[in-house]
């Protein structure tokens, strides 16, 4: 067992929970076998913030399409982030591509195999190179999600609220971490979070190390992790414009590479700001090109981690030579057909303004 100064963690048990009941997941390599790096590597990425649910499909399709990270590195960005589509937090997108790009031409397309070198990489952070270290190499690394906070929490009894608890949370996981079978253990840490010590009415009744477990035998097991109370989220609004010619092309704008949504795709619009509605008049000054604009009845609602967000969709039929106006960025604008809308790097509430705009009338 793993010494701590709160005594002992059962390490031996938790691991033997893990050989018997694991989850089957598309990414884990089968008990005792190792891991490929990049696999490790293009699932943590994707399940930042993101269920394993939502994640399994578009892990499945991206190792189809690239099945090597030299594969991925010769990619054409536009396609990794029209595959990334509808996952969100598109930055780690933009990161995975340029993490494949600097692995194939810095490492010959082998991951390093320690923290110190993985924590250089693009997009890679700590939580991040201690899982690849750990569970890609063997790596003896303080694998620390949310799944683990939450048992941490709850095993040391800290009662600290998060997010000021992290550094703490952390300490702990760093004593416990151990020599052998790092990455076994790193994983049984996370799915015993997600299955058994979950965040409402946690299984203690199922749990390996709960007769130690010193938020069970003070009965705050329900409570723990406090939290810090949240903020309420603002709300900004905006308007989209959906631009279709006449031979049935439509009007797409990629944004700058930095920022939310960085070189995403995305129907026109107005700025996104906080106050009260934009006035329909004012939205119509930003219109990308001239024509007959009619506001769609309804509006789409999305929710950033940050904000809330309102558009108003107005559409228009313009002439087959329509010119798009100085103010909408013309250089970054482009004619797509109709049929080929699919295959666009539109981020989730640009999917959300598209079938708006289609199925909505505005006449």
């Amino acid at each position: 067992m793993s010494k701590t100064h709160a005594g002992t963690f059962p390490v031996d048990d938790l691991l033997a929970w893990y050989d018997t009941t694991h989850r089957k997941l598309p990414w884990r390599a089968p008990l005792g076998e190792i891991s490929d790096p990049y696999r490790v590597w293009l699932s943590e990425i994707m399940l930042q913030q993101t269920t394993v649910k939502a994640v399994a499909p578009y892990y499945a399709k991206f190792l189809e399409t690239w099945p090597t990270v030299k594969a991925l590195a010769a990619a054409d960005r536009d396609d990794v982030l029209t595959a990334w589509a509808g996952l969100g937090y598109y930055a780690r997108a933009r990161n995975l591509h340029a993490c494949a790009q600097h692995v194939a031409q810095h490492y010959g397309g082998r991951f390093p195999d320690n923290e110190r070198e993985l924590l250089t990489l693009p997009g890679v952070g700590s939580y991040t190179a201690a899982a690849i270290a750990a569970i890609a190499f063997g790596k003896q690394a303080a694998v620390v999600d949310g799944n683990v906070e939450r048992v941490l929490a709850r095993y040391f009894a800290v009662t600290t609220p998060l997010p000021a608890a992290k550094k703490q949370l952390r300490e702990h996981a760093e004593v416990i971490a151990p020599l052998q079978r790092p990455g076994d253990f790193a994983q049984a840490m996370m799915d015993l979070g997600a299955t058994v010590c979950t965040p409402r009415s946690p299984s203690c009744m199922l749990c390996p190390i709960a007769q130690d477990c010193a938020g069970r035998i003070n009965g705050l097991e329900a409570v723990l992790p406090y939290k810090a109370a949240k903020q309420e989220k603002p709300t900004r609004r905006g308007a989209a414009f959906f631009a279709s010619r006449w031979d049935g092309a439509v009007l797409l704008r990629r944004r700058a590479d930095k920022g939310l949504l960085g070189g995403m795709v995305e129907v026109p619009g107005t700025p996104w700001v906080e106050g009260g509605e934009c006035a329909d008049d004012d939205a119509l000054s930003h219109a990308p090109v001239h024509g007959a604009w009619k506001r769609v009845p309804g509006e789409v609602r999305h929710t950033f981690t940050h904000f809330h967000l309102e558009l108003a969709v107005f559409r228009a039929n313009v002439p087959s030579d329509a010119e798009v106006r100085s103010a909408a960025q013309p250089d970054s604008c482009m004619w797509v057909p109709r049929e080929e809308l699919r295959g666009q790097a539109l981020p989730s509430v640009m999917r959300k303004v598209v079938t708006h705009a289609l199925d909505g009338r505005a006449d």
